[in-house]
Formats: structure tokens, C-alpha cells, sequence
């Protein structure tokens, strides 16, 4: 990844040095990097808004309104896998390390793969 903003869902206060929560719907704060010619340029963290049953639209607006481009969740459901193809943002995949750094890093240098329709979860909300 070139350019552009890579959020990662995240447990307490978030951070490049945090860790990474498994349920990207129900994360403490998303941690943003923006990252430029291939260097990572900033580090913020955004505080996810109330994630009510069947809202799986509100992280997607919430990330799409805060220019996004690139995702990264240890699982997630189809609608808002769904969701975030629909506004453009691409969703990579990691389900074994929870640290942030390395996977942000791995993403930045080509490394992770963008997640595919049958490694999607339940979720908490019921069939797909």
C-alpha cells in the first residue's frame, strides 16, 4: 500500500504499539495510519460509535466519513464486508496476531491478503 488510510479496530486506547480487537464492530476505538509513499506519516485513533443489532452499517459510514481505505479485521461478517466494498474500502485479513504494528506493516509492504466471501463470521446477529 502506497497511500492512503488503513484502520485497524482496537482495544482500549488503540495505537500503533496496541492491540487489535476481535470483533471490529464492537472495538474501544479504531486506530487510523495514514501512510504515504509507503511510509506510515500519522497515527490517530477515532472512538467507535454504539453498535446496536443489526447496525453493521454504522463502523462502515463512520470509516468510509473518515476516508479509509483499507481495513483490517481478524473476522467479519457479509453485510458489512458488504458494506465496505459498496463505499470502496478494501478489507485485509489477519486472525493471528493480535499486535497492530506488524500487521499494519505487513499490509503497507503487500503482505496481507484482502479477506474473501467464505472466511466471513456469523457475527452476532444471526444467519447470513
Amino acid at each position: 500500500m502506497e497511500n492512503g488510510r488503513i484502520a485497524v479496530p482496537s482495544n482500549g486506547e488503540g495505537g500503533l504499539d496496541g492491540m487489535r480487537s476481535g470483533h471490529f464492530g464492537h472495538c474501544d476505538v479504531f486506530t487510523f495510519i495514514d501512510v504515504e509513499n509507503g511510509e506510515i506519516k500519522n497515527v490517530s485513533t477515532l472512538q467507535n460509535q454504539e453498535h446496536v443489532q443489526g447496525g453493521c452499517m454504522v463502523p462502515v459510514n463512520l470509516l468510509a466519513d473518515n476516508k479509509v481505505t483499507a481495513l483490517i479485521v481478524g473476522g467479519i461478517g457479509m453485510r458489512p464486508l458488504m458494506g465496505f466494498k459498496q463505499v470502496g474500502i478494501d478489507v485485509y485479513h489477519d486472525d493471528q496476531r493480535p499486535e497492530i504494528r506488524p500487521v499494519v506493516e505487513d499490509l503497507i509492504a503487500g503482505k496481507l491478503p484482502e479477506i474473501q466471501s467464505d472466511q466471513v463470521c456469523g457475527g452476532g446477529g444471526g444467519a447470513m
